[in-house]
């Protein structure tokens, strides 16, 4: 009788996680290596060198790179532009533009990067990280770059992870 009472007891928290739980995609590291390495094979392809990184979906580094050629604070701007995207779920550009506009104000955020060239990594209509690029020639083609290794995640299979963050 008691171990009968294991088992259903055993079940029913299975069940019971099983439906409290979400399980969704997430980058890994290998994926974030990929997207890393694809950005900075196009970028040097088109003559730049910038700061690469690549963040979870919840902003934090999973993968970095700065050439030796690369401007110093382009390191601390790439990470800001990656967060930037990951957290707000849109590309830094659109920040960009809101403030070019006038709207001042949301410079005022905290751990905010409004500079084109962060870029939401989407799998399967997900947001499961972001890219930040600094240093390429110009912001466009910090953007571009950016979008180029955004786009190798829809080629990978992602690991899914429990519980949602």
């Amino acid at each position: 009788m008691k171990t009968l009472s294991i088992a259903l007891l055993l079940i029913a928290s299975s069940a019971l996680a099983q439906s409290d739980v979400s399980t969704r995609p997430a980058l890994t590291l290998d994926g974030a290596k990929k997207v890393g390495e694809a950005a900075a094979a196009y970028a040097k392809a088109n003559g730049a060198s910038p700061s690469i990184a690549v963040v979870d979906e919840s902003g934090y580094l999973l993968y970095f790179v700065r050439p030796e050629s690369s401007f110093a604070a382009g390191a601390n701007v790439s990470i800001g532009k990656a967060h930037t995207a990951a957290l707000f779920k849109k590309a830094t550009k659109d920040f960009e533009d809101v403030i070019n506009k006038g709207r001042f104000t949301m410079t005022a955020l905290p751990d905010f990067t409004p500079l084109q060239g962060g870029v939401p990594i989407v799998h399967e209509g997900q947001i499961v990280g972001a890219i930040g690029v600094s240093g390429a020639k110009s912001a466009q083609q910090d953007e571009e770059v950016a979008k180029v290794g955004a786009a190798v995640v829809s080629d990978m299979k992602m690991a899914a992870t429990a519980p949602a963050r």
